[in-house]
């Protein structure tokens, strides 16, 4: 690279800037070119989020891209600029190494709706955008389902199989060919990109084809044959997809990386789970996700020599362990992690030179305004709480496999060893909304859980589909659900009687009473041992003489006040409050005599990071998930299961078109829960959201929301229809065509034939059967021509008076009647017309009518 080129300016208000190697330097690239990735070049790309939601703390990331020709020079060149760039923009940004077909998410979150691999480098990447780009003739292979990428590949049927989506683009036309084996949620992403480089290189002039079934679209295949010659045998198989499983991203490793004299030291610190005081300001260290990526983080103390080695060491460490060469690698600095780096652990705190964050969690310390929650979706997501719990609330027992009613004044009352069922009413702009609490104990047996499951469902069918649908777990219960029962929930231990009576009062229980408001408190049954005691908080324990409320010397007011009203739903025995240190000798009898008990509980600390959206899948049995990174409404779509991780609640959300994922979409929560390389709590809530019945806990979490988005929400179908249009637009298209020479490419050492196209029938047919005039060895068309595909009236192969001011019965078999003048040879046409056939096709439509009226040829 020349060592003198200057650092670029930096546009903070752009949000990506891309530069390009050409001739070992490095230049910025157009931004109607952003997208496109020639195979013999690198990129530079700098990307500073405009979003006041930004996924980590750092001014931008910075990403080094790799085409899979490109030269040793140019990746140093690309390399040298890199580093330069991070040192002009400091700290703050994260470097990362992507290398061509096997990008992060983050990458391809930048463009949308995807990215196109082209053949070439040097001169062509930069003029591309500036040639004619009518004048094309490619075959790009069309890979992805949330990012999607196109390829160029050989201009040959060899390059097809049946499980691939493949573009063919002839500048005018472009023919989308959608393998049997694809799914419809492939063929829809790879529409949108058609549709967008339509737009983009086309100027919205070029017309769009679908081939979803070969014989239901006999005009298209018939351009593609004439551009692809005829197909023999059959298409291979799908090809393999090669996706990382979220099994394989569990697997972690933290080394901790120095230099000793001239040797480096690799030296293996710890292994799945990760905690962040591992990690040393002064130190450097080395994170291995599988062999699926690399991070090298590096503290704020550490030298700028090992900062400026980060990526060499990276790349030593791959290739030592053997992992393939394009193993993608992120380089963060501390007080810039990612998100994606920051959930690698178990625990995440955000610190600034040594002291917590301050203000942090104001949201949560202040006294929430529960009112506000229906205007303000984003206070009801960190509340995660729809409204103040005071709608209708109607609760079932699983008992015998079957939902049996719970007494409305038994709500609220639930056993241990029994699954419910609880659904909450409420209102919200004027539409009821509907939350189905499904909730469990570690105790319930698989039957029953099985049983709470398939009730549900029926309960969902009842209510046609509206039904939100969250998996609660016995003391992880979420504010809301705690709400709905106004701070009185009990749970028992043992087994609900008849219509969910609580089990009959032995003696002596003890019972734990947690919380200082109706949406935080819970009250649990727990061994009746001294031992069971806690200092700060407040238990109510039941005896066959006496009832005592025992305050601990550390609980509050707020809580002494709640606990107060739990108590009611105890009738019957003398209640006697009892101060910690001041218990009459009945109540430690009851107990079993005096026992040493902690004097706080610690609560489990939840990391407050930015909330990721993910797309999931899973193609061999394995759950494969794909993250979008920069989240919004619109990358909800009807064909998808996404999954919402706010790290306190799993969202799984189901598009009306996924068919049967929805099965699998609660065992996908599960299987994430486990599989996590934080080792996540496998009580988390989970929560199952149907498109178009998002409750405001879920949509307080996208920047923006809009209700009525779905109500006009097309299908592929009718995207396809749109796209493709009624039988006059196929035979526009083929009009197109038959203006296009199209020139086969060389294939196998051997010419193509030079192919033309015309068509037969009336315009208004929309069915048309192609006929093809070849040129092959040099032999004039006009003579004769025959294809194997099928035969043809060449063009400019018949004289004017068998064409002009002819009937539709007089002319010849095989010619268009709506496109007679396309028959004529190119003087006849140049003569008749006063012009050549590219100029005339060139004029609008109504003027060529004009034309053909005037001279007979209408």
């Amino acid at each position: 690279m020349d060592t003198n080129q200057d650092v670029p300016a930096i546009d903070s208000h752009r949000a990506l800037q891309i530069w390009i190697t050409e001739n070992l330097k490095m230049l910025p690239l157009p931004e109607r070119a952003h997208g496109n990735f020639f195979e013999e070049c690198c990129y530079v790309i700098l990307h500073v989020p405009q979003s006041p939601k930004a996924t980590h703390r750092g001014s931008g990331d910075l990403h080094y891209w790799i085409g899979k020709e490109a030269s040793a020079e140019s990746q140093r060149a690309a390399v040298t600029f890199l580093q330069r760039l991070q040192e002009a923009l400091g700290d703050q940004t994260a470097l990362h190494r992507e290398s061509q077909g096997h990008e992060s998410d983050r990458f391809h979150s930048y463009f949308l709706p995807g990215v196109i691999y082209r053949k070439g480098g040097q001169a062509s990447a930069l003029k591309h955008v500036e040639t004619n780009m009518y004048k094309v003739q490619r075959l790009l292979h069309i890979r992805g389902r949330k990012h999607v990428s196109a390829t160029e590949v050989a201009l040959s049927w060899n390059s097809f199989n049946k499980g691939g989506i493949f573009l063919l683009d002839l500048g005018k036309v472009l023919i989308q060919w959608n393998g049997p084996n694809t799914g419809i949620s492939e063929k829809s992403r790879a529409l949108t990109l058609t549709c967008s480089l339509r737009d983009r290189e086309r100027g919205g002039r070029a017309q769009i084809g679908v081939v979803d079934d070969e014989k239901k679209a006999a005009d298209l295949m018939h351009i593609m044959e004439a551009v692809l010659g005829c197909r023999s045998g059959s298409l291979s198989a799908s090809a393999p997809i090669n996706s990382v499983s979220q099994q394989q991203k569990a697997h972690i490793r933290l080394y901790h990386v120095c230099e000793k004299g001239t040797d480096l030291v690799v030296q293996e610190l710890a292994t799945r789970p990760l905690t962040q005081d591992l990690l040393q300001e002064e130190g450097c260290y080395l994170l291995d996700q599988g062999g699926f990526k690399i991070y090298m983080w590096q503290g704020r103390k550490s030298s700028p020599q090992d900062k400026k080695a980060a990526f060499n060491r990276a790349v030593a460490f791959i290739q030592a362990k053997g992992y393939p060469n394009y193993t993608n690698v992120e380089v963060v600095n501390e007080g810039a992690e990612s998100t994606a780096f920051q959930q690698l652990f178990q625990m995440w705190s955000e610190e600034q030179d040594g002291k917590k964050h301050k203000g942090k969690n104001k949201l949560m310390q202040a006294k929430p305004d529960i009112g506000k929650l229906h205007t303000q979706p984003e206070l009801a997501a960190q509340l995660r709480m729809v409204d103040d719990g005071s709608g209708k609330v109607e609760v079932w027992c699983i008992q015998d496999l079957q939902r049996q009613p719970v007494d409305p004044k038994h709500h609220g009352q639930l056993c241990s060893g029994n699954c419910y069922l609880a659904l909450y009413t409420y209102q919200t702009l004027g539409r009821v909304r509907y939350i189905l609490y499904l909730w469990q104990s570690h105790q319930t047996t698989i039957e029953d859980t099985q049983a709470l499951s398939r009730n549900a469902e029926e309960l969902d069918l009842m209510y046609q589909g509206a039904l939100v649908q969250e998996h609660v777990t016995m003391g992880r219960e979420p504010p809301h659900f705690l709400a709905i029962f106004q701070g009185q929930l009990v749970v028992f231990q043992g087994c609900a009687g008849n219509r969910g009576k609580r089990p009959p009062t032995s003696s002596p229980r003890l019972f734990h009473v947690q919380g200082t408001d109706s949406h935080n408190t819970r009250t649990m049954e727990v061994q009746a041992r001294a031992s069971s005691l806690i200092s700060s908080d407040i238990f109510f324990l039941v005896t066959n003489d006496a009832c005592y409320l025992w305050f601990g010397k550390g609980c509050s007011g707020d809580q002494r006040e709640m606990a107060r009203m739990v108590v009611a739903v105890f009738p019957g025995n003398n209640m006697e409050t009892v101060l910690e240190g001041q218990e009459p000798p009945h109540f430690w009898e009851a107990l079993g005599g005096r026992a040493p008990y902690p004097s706080h509980k610690r609560l489990p600390e939840v990391s407050c990071i930015q909330p990721r959206l993910f797309e999931c899948s899973s193609p061999s049995g394995c759950l494969v998930l794909t993250e979008v990174v920069f989240f919004g409404q619109e990358d909800l779509d009807k064909y998808d299961v996404m999954l919402l991780d706010t790290c306190q609640e799993i969202f799984l959300w189901l598009g009306e078109a996924t068919g049967e994922w929805k099965k699998e979409a609660v065992a996908w929560g599960h299987e994430y829960l486990r599989t996590h390389p934080a080792e996540r709590s496998l009580d988390t809530p989970i929560v199952l959201v149907k498109q178009g019945y998002e409750p405001a806990t879920f949509t307080g979490w996208f920047t923006t929301w809009d209700p009525y988005k779905w109500m006009n929400n097309q299908s592929y179908e009718e995207v396809v229809e749109g796209s493709l249009g009624p039988g006059v637009a196929v035979s526009e298209m083929t009009a197109e065509v038959h203006n296009f020479q199209i020139t086969q490419r060389l294939s196998d050492n051997k010419a193509g034939p030079s192919t033309l196209l015309a068509s037969k029938g009336s315009q208004d047919c929309p069915e048309k059967d192609l006929e093809l005039g070849l040129s092959v060895d040099g032999k004039d068309p006009r003579i004769s021509s025959t294809s194997s595909c099928c035969s043809s009236v060449a063009n400019g192969s018949l004289p004017r008076e068998r064409l002009m001011h002819q009937a539709v019965e007089d002319l010849p078999q095989g010619v268009d009647p709506a496109r007679k003048e396309f028959y004529l040879s190119d003087s006849d046409f140049q003569d008749i017309f006063g012009k050549s056939k590219e100029e005339f096709y060139s004029m609008a439509k109504w003027k060529q009518q004009q034309e053909k009226k005037k001279l007979g040829f209408f």
